[in-house]
């Protein structure tokens, strides 16, 4: 399958959900596909992460879909769609599945909304956060009000009991930083 096609498939389909126009396409030059997947399955390229929003970023990117399902659930779509700048700390599907059993699914029900939304706006920072711009024993507030805490060793980098396992991911709304643990604000 080419790669092109993988990427409009993985707009279109969530994108209708949105009510988001990311399908149309004039460019007919197609790069066949390797098969071969960053860490976190990004699904995307560079340039065109940065020409989608952060919630369109995720939708095209299969290992994000768990965050997509939790955002949508908690009604943060159309604000992180919206024109930040955002940073998010996004956790992939396993990170998801390593909450306790059940977890997840109790979030996900419309009477846990306020809880799920809580959480998910503890891996959202307002501004556009590089890697860069991180520093070992930084705190960073976040937009549910309280800090992370970076910590950086080597080539390692941790939000919290989180590493970083794909940096800067550009969008046109900010920057996704994609992370393998779910982040719990204190109560």
């Amino acid at each position: 399958m080419q790669i092109k096609k993988m990427l409009l498939l993985g707009l279109c389909v969530p994108a209708l959900a949105f009510g988001v126009a990311a399908c149309s396409s004039d460019d007919n030059n197609d790069t066949a596909s390797t098969g071969t997947t960053t860490e976190a399955d990004s699904g995307t390229t560079d340039a065109a992460a940065a020409e989608m929003n952060i919630v369109e970023t995720a939708q095209a990117t299969p290992d994000l879909s768990t965050l997509v399902t939790a955002v949508v659930a908690a009604d943060l779509a159309e604000t992180l769609s919206g024109p930040g700048p955002f940073t998010v700390f996004a956790p992939t599907n396993d990170a998801f599945a390593a909450l306790p059993p059940a977890e997840l699914q109790r979030l996900l029900k419309p009477a846990n909304k306020d809880e799920l939304a809580k959480i998910l706006t503890y891996h959202v920072v307002a501004g556009d956060v590089k890697a860069a711009d991180l520093s070992d024993g930084q705190k960073v507030e976040t937009v549910e009000g309280q800090d992370l805490t970076v910590t950086i060793d080597g080539d390692k980098v941790m939000i919290n009991d989180a590493q970083v396992v794909l940096p800067d991911i550009e969008t046109s709304n900010g920057t996704v930083h994609v992370i393998d643990g779910v982040l719990l604000p204190k109560n």
